[in-house]
């Protein structure tokens, strides 16, 4: 059997760019796409709490941002702005929890979120962002990566504050 040959000329209008025209357009969905359920940002270590404060400033549609603070063998969640929340209350909502770190010092409380959102089946993903003084110390963002890896389905480990904005769109936070 001979290969089919196409007869398509390349220099036409693919049927793309025909629905492009006026005509065509009426018949697309003008809604904008929906927001997601409610991503749940968490910073890990203080370095990663002045990222996520700045995050929340921003305008977002059902993003929600928090303060991981652990303590030994307890993991403690506190609002941007201050008040405490708990793990379990805050993933009952949630399709997608963003971890932010700086350093490894959010290690424990990655295992916690990492392990919680595994028992649930919500989608985890982790960002290494630079911190201010990431001179001083060059091997945080390597401890951080290594703390997180574990616990984050997708993982970012060279990000800046833009990585941050361009993820929480994406997710349509």
């Amino acid at each position: 059997m001979a290969p089919v040959e196409s007869r398509a000329d390349p220099a036409l209008p693919s049927s793309c760019a025909r629905a492009a025209t006026a005509a065509e357009a009426r018949h697309r969905i003008q809604r904008p796409i929906a927001p997601a359920r409610a991503p749940r940002v968490v910073a890990l270590d203080d370095g990663a709490v002045a990222v996520v404060r700045r995050m929340a400033r921003l305008p977002w549609a059902n993003a929600q941002f928090y303060a991981c603070e652990a303590g030994g063998e307890a993991v403690v969640l506190r609002r941007i702005e201050g008040r405490p929340a708990g793990l379990a209350d805050e993933l009952v909502a949630a399709d997608v929890v963003v971890m932010i770190a700086t350093d490894d010092r959010g290690a424990g409380g990655a295992h916690a979120i990492g392990t919680a959102c595994g028992q649930r089946g919500i989608m985890t993903a982790g960002l290494v962002v630079a911190g201010p003084d990431a001179g001083a110390d060059t091997h945080a963002a390597d401890r951080a990566v290594a703390a997180l890896r574990p616990h984050a389905r997708v993982l970012l480990p060279g990000a800046d504050e833009n990585d941050v904005v361009e993820l929480l769109r994406a997710l349509r936070a």
